[in-house]
């Protein structure tokens, strides 16, 4: 029987929103597997064995390391009802809500700061998770993930002309591991509930 702990690194917010019904899953199939979510938005190094399989949004560049497109996530911007009318007549006193320093390449922050110039930036983190409750208590705007945004109670979707960026997540693993049992399980279950159609593993 499979068994043994599998360590899977990815954002907090795809381990939550996105990754769950995967991880329950695998449990309910093989109860001697235990998933360890090491929830980080680094980019661990799969070749040092930081972790044995990787969910991210950008390809891998390490060597050896087995990968592929698995899905595309939407992202959507978000605010409380409040916000989302104030936003619509007096978007300059809306404050924005957007990732820290280190992530402020990202498309999305982008087209935020693109979108509202005249609008302050009001808070950052690298959490969505954070940015989502900083949101839900009306300290302003953010741009989320639809799985995320979608399922926060009290958060509503505001419509924009223009369509955001999405986002296409990888999933990579070392050469070495592509005969783990465990791994595969899991890899397998992604496929059935979360791959898109076109990237599913033959």
């Amino acid at each position: 029987r499979l068994e043994g702990i599998l360590r899977i690194s990815c954002a907090e917010w795809f381990a939550g929103y996105v990754l769950a019904p995967v991880l329950a899953e695998l449990t309910r199939r093989h109860p001697a597997v235990v998933p360890e979510i090491i929830a980080s938005y680094r980019l661990l190094n799969l070749s040092r064995r930081d972790a044995d399989v990787a969910f991210r949004l950008v390809p891998f560049t390490e060597p050896d390391i087995v990968q592929r497109r698995l899905m595309t996530i939407s992202y959507g911007l978000y605010g409380t009802p409040e916000t989302a009318q104030t936003i619509h007549h007096d978007p300059a006193s809306v404050g924005l809500i957007l990732m820290n320093t280190a992530q402020s390449h990202f498309p999305d922050v982008t087209w935020l700061l693109d979108r509202f110039p005249r609008s302050r930036r009001v808070f950052t983190s690298t959490s969505r998770a954070v940015q989502a409750q900083m949101c839900l208590r009306g300290m302003g705007v953010a741009v989320l993930p639809r799985p995320l945004g979608d399922a926060v109670s009290g958060l509503q979707r505001i419509q924009t002309e223009d369509q955001l960026p999405s986002r296409e997540i990888w999933v990579g693993y070392h050469q070495d591991l592509r005969h783990m049992d465990r791994l595969r399980a899991m890899l397998d279950i992604a496929d059935t509930l979360l791959a898109d159609p076109a990237t599913r593993a033959p």
